[in-house]
């Protein structure tokens, strides 16, 4: 029989966990973005599910580079129209 492989989910909470020693160590302000960073993955789950990488934190990281970057141009067209108003 073929080995199962673990959905990205599980996935993304192993690796997680294995970055709580890290969250502890933060204030108490930035365990909370912490943790929303980490929603991030959950958000992308197909994209992740579909790529499929062998090293899977390098799909997290990129998941949670890609909303960090869509928030980046959220703000920067919130900015325009603000300067378009003004």
């Amino acid at each position: 029989m073929g080995r199962n492989n673990d959905t990205f989910t599980l996935i993304i909470d192993q690796h997680k966990e294995v970055w709580n020693k890290f969250r502890r160590g933060l204030r108490r302000e930035q365990q909370q973005l912490f943790d929303e960073m980490w929603r991030a993955p959950k958000i992308h789950l197909a994209a992740g599910a579909f790529i499929a990488r062998e090293v899977p934190l390098e799909t997290i990281f990129m998941a949670m580079l890609l909303d960090q970057y869509t928030r980046i141009k959220q703000l920067e067209a919130r900015l325009r129209m603000e300067e378009v108003r003004s």
